[in-house]
């Protein structure tokens, strides 16, 4: 496992980063909730221990991941193993934890506050490594959100802050406000970025590099469709998009016949390589200028274990030409960005 600085802040974090969107199903005596669903604590312990085992030592989630069961999991795996001190832990604030409370959503001062030391408490732990505004907010002022998180820097519950699935220009906009009023500013964004979707080539990775900003990138294999498992004349039994009639909106759109075309035009490149379809299309992000850690959503151990593999693959000018040929730089076949599907296309 290789190592690489975070921002500009000087921390070393692992190549890849264990995401735990799927940590969260409560009943230990279940493998699933349902297919494809939140993965029990005792599966998610196993694959903690066997990511740190290998030397990843980022992991990210969000409060709102299974309404905190996610940093529950994280923090009971890192007490029993005693790893707290050498792992980063990065977090995230926004999501709705009520459907009661009108305030347990957003990113207002009193919401960030008060979810801040409900992640210490779930994740016990003394301070958060990364604490990141999950998505914008724009009916809330920018100064607003950077006081609170500069307020939790100062008390020692928070290191560093950073944003997740933020434009460039408010990114930009953020760096500005913590300049103007002496706050302490975001280090890292984590997009939405992979062969299907390469958007953030445009003005996001030249805007990262230009401020010293890590780039944290979500969803590197597409979420699961450059797994080369969903074909456009077979689709799996089982899988996130096995039923496209019970689909959100976000996911279902993405089946189109251009992602199948890339998928299929992929393959020869995957079979030269010796590899799977993830792990090229894991590989190729690892390697994408600008990229600090893509972060990999296993939700078994041999997932985990393939995502591993994609450290082992190198990709060639001549790979890196063809893939570029298949879906040009800067370019989009289907998009991940949750706001290309309208005001209403995601609810938290």
């Amino acid at each position: 496992m290789n190592f690489r600085p975070l921002g500009r802040t000087g921390v070393q974090v692992s190549e890849l980063c264990l995401g735990s969107m799927t940590f969260g199903a409560i009943d230990d005596g279940a493998a699933w909730r349902r297919p494809g669903g939140p993965i029990v604590s005792k599966v998610a312990h196993e694959m903690i221990n066997r990511a740190i085992d290998a030397g990843i030592n980022f992991i990210d989630t969000a409060n709102v991941y299974s309404r905190g069961r996610s940093e529950e999991i994280i923090g009971s795996a890192l007490k029993n193993n005693g790893k707290r001190s050498s792992i980063i832990i990065s977090t995230k604030v926004q999501g709705r934890m009520s459907d009661d409370d009108p305030n347990a959503a957003g990113t207002s001062r009193r919401h960030i506050i008060e979810q801040c030391h409900a992640s210490l408490r779930r994740l016990q732990t003394d301070y958060i490594d990364l604490y990141q505004l999950h998505r914008p907010q724009s009916d809330i002022p920018v100064d607003e959100k950077l006081r609170a998180f500069d307020d939790q820097i100062k008390d020692g519950k928070v290191r560093y802050i950073g944003t997740s699935t933020f434009a460039a220009w408010q990114v930009v906009e953020s760096l500005w406000v913590s300049k103007e009023l002496g706050l302490n500013r975001v280090i890292c964004e984590q997009p939405p970025y992979n062969i299907l979707d390469r958007r953030i080539e445009r003005e996001l990775i030249p805007m990262a590099t230009t401020y010293g900003i890590g780039i944290m990138p979500w969803s590197p294999i597409a979420q699961g469709l450059l797994t080369g498992k969903y074909r456009r004349d077979r689709m799996p039994d089982e899988g996130r998009y096995t039923d496209v009639k019970k689909l959100p909106i976000v996911h279902s759109r993405r089946l189109s016949p251009d992602v199948f075309d890339v998928i299929d035009k992929l393959d020869p490149i995957a079979k030269e390589k010796n590899c799977t379809m993830s792990q090229l299309a894991l590989a190729w992000v690892l390697g994408r200028p600008g990229v600090t850690s893509p972060i990999v959503g296993p939700r078994t151990l041999a997932q985990l274990e393939d995502n591993l593999g994609a450290l082992e693959v190198v990709l060639t000018d001549s790979d890196l030409a063809q893939i570029d040929e298949i879906v040009p730089p800067k370019s989009m076949i289907t998009p991940f960005y949750e706001a290309d599907f309208g005001p209403h296309r995601f609810k938290w």
